[in-house]
């Protein structure tokens, strides 16, 4: 891939940043106020590519949040001596020389949207400004092959499953509109945010600045070009992984589109990222993955990584070529109903066709370099159902593998978010099913036997392991070496999932 440039980027200039950010601040141009403003329904409508509500909600109305709700969020021109008043410190020259609007005598137009993100991690509840592109719905037609995107779905999941741990140095890498990076700054000394697209880095670099964040520091290039010889302790990539194909006629965002064929750049992401992670460093991205000819995907993509790195791989969906290409077509503002439509599903098509492709997958991958000696983490699955606080599940599980790798511990203790559920048929004394469910993290549930779940139950921290044990042997009546024998790998996997934890010392 070669560097793109483009002299129509927005300029990040620090005082008229910090001069947005004031002026933003005083506004209180935030997301529950806007909410308040216009309402619940219109705000959820916005969502759905629907902004007609919201002006609705605000017609005649010409206070400063209205007037930034409608320049802003809704990429709308606005009345040059409504938003002077919107934004007195910067100025409407100022916003001009940022390169966030164009101005005439009476008219502002905005060139950016400019809306406020919440984002909850570790520490709690947060809120940030991320300025990108005008979307389809502002332009009123398909997104510019340029397009720099805000925060979408892709940058949501991506935000929710990084290991919220203290690191040294960090590297995001296409890093977008910055807002992966500046999630990672709140726990990393330094960030490294990358880009192939110059675009993108001023956009990146604008938001560090008007959200006030100082620790990150920005490279043009592609893939590991901008690093080459350094090494982080985490790596955070939503790259573009979307399968595209090469032809004449089919739009090559670059916020999506790697320029490679198939999946080839989450294998080569996958390949080349071990050399630039510290010892215990992890990696985690995004990606699609191709079934071809009846080799599974995930086998595929665990057949990139090598023997001596942990990998952790989590499915959240598979798609057929027909469901994939229809999706990523319309997510580009084409549908259906456009001349331009049947075209590119018969480019994705015969793209998919050409390699035998049956099926795609998306999901979260994580590697790591070994800390400690002992076998490397192989965990591959597909987890469907709704889920939270990954992050921290991501992070206690390889705690937990670390853990385990020199035996149980000694006392367990159940953790708080797990419940017990029993099954039983009219009549029946005893339950036919019993689940252990979780309730954040990955939200498993899991069928266990009356042992397992006595087990589970009586693990409060103050018998140990081996006196539980050898109380249910003799309830049981059943020889201790065979029940433990039975028992000790599912305690195993209770520990690494977080349905048991290790007692407080």
């Amino acid at each position: 891939m070669t560097a793109v440039s483009d002299t129509s980027a927005p300029v990040p200039e620090p005082l008229h940043c910090a001069a947005l950010a004031a002026d933003l601040d005083a506004a209180d141009f935030r997301s529950e106020p806007l909410r308040r403003l216009w309402g619940e329904d219109a705000d959820d409508a916005l969502g759905r590519g629907m902004r007609e509500p919201i002006l609705r909600a605000i017609a005649g109305d010409e206070g400063v949040l209205a007037t930034l709700g409608r320049l802003f969020v809704l990429g709308m021109p606005q009345p040059s001596h409504l938003v002077e008043a919107a934004v007195p410190r910067l100025g409407v020259a100022g916003l001009a020389a940022l390169g966030l609007a164009e101005v005439s005598a009476e008219t502002v137009v905005p060139t950016a949207l400019l809306r406020p993100q919440s984002f909850v991690d570790a520490d709690g509840v947060g809120e940030w400004w991320i300025a990108s592109d005008l979307d389809e719905v502002a332009l009123g037609t398909a997104l510019p092959a340029d397009h720099v995107l805000g925060v979408g779905g892709a940058s949501r999941t991506l935000a929710e499953i990084i290991l919220p741990i203290e690191v040294d140095r960090a590297l995001d890498l296409g890093t977008g509109c910055g807002i992966q990076a500046l999630l990672v700054a709140r726990y990393a000394g330094t960030v490294i945010a990358t880009d192939i697209s110059a675009r993108a880095l001023a956009y990146a670099e604008i938001n560090a600045r008007i959200n006030g964040v100082s620790n990150i520091t920005f490279r043009q290039g592609s893939m590991f070009e901008p690093v080459e010889g350094e090494a982080f302790d985490l790596v955070v990539s939503n790259p573009p992984f979307v399968i595209t194909p090469r032809g004449d006629g089919v739009p090559e965002y670059e916020y999506r589109d790697g320029g490679l064929i198939g999946d080839a750049l989450v294998e080569q992401f996958i390949r080349d990222v071990p050399a630039y992670l510290t010892p215990g460093g992890v990696a985690q991205l995004l990606g699609n993955w191709e079934s071809r000819n009846g080799a599974s995907g995930l086998d595929r993509l665990s057949s990139w990584v090598r023997d001596d790195l942990d990998l952790w791989v989590i499915q959240r969906e598979e798609l057929t070529p027909l469901g994939y290409a229809e999706l990523w077509i319309r997510d580009g503002g084409t549908t259906p109903r456009d001349a331009a439509f049947t075209p590119l599903l018969t480019a994705w098509l015969d793209d998919f066709a050409e390699r035998g492709v049956t099926s795609i997958g998306f999901g979260y991958v994580l590697l790591r370099r070994r800390p400690v000696d002992g076998s490397p983490l192989r965990r591959i699955e597909t987890v469907s159902q709704p889920v939270s606080g990954v992050g921290v599940a991501l992070r206690n599980g390889l705690a937990a593998h670390d853990l385990l790798s020199s035996g149980l511990p000694v006392t367990l203790v159940t953790a708080a978010d797990v419940t017990e559920a029993r099954h039983l048929l009219p009549g029946d004394d005893d339950p036919s099913v019993i689940e252990l469910r979780q309730g954040g993290g990955f939200a498993r549930t899991l069928s266990v036997d009356p042992a397992l779940a006595a087990f589970v139950g009586a693990c409060d921290g103050e018998l140990t392991v081996m006196q539980i044990a050898a109380a249910l042997a003799d309830l049981f009546e059943v020889p201790f070496a065979d029940l433990w024998a039975d028992l000790e790998p599912r305690i195993r996997s209770l520990v690494f999932d977080g349905f048991l934890a290790p007692a407080a010392s």
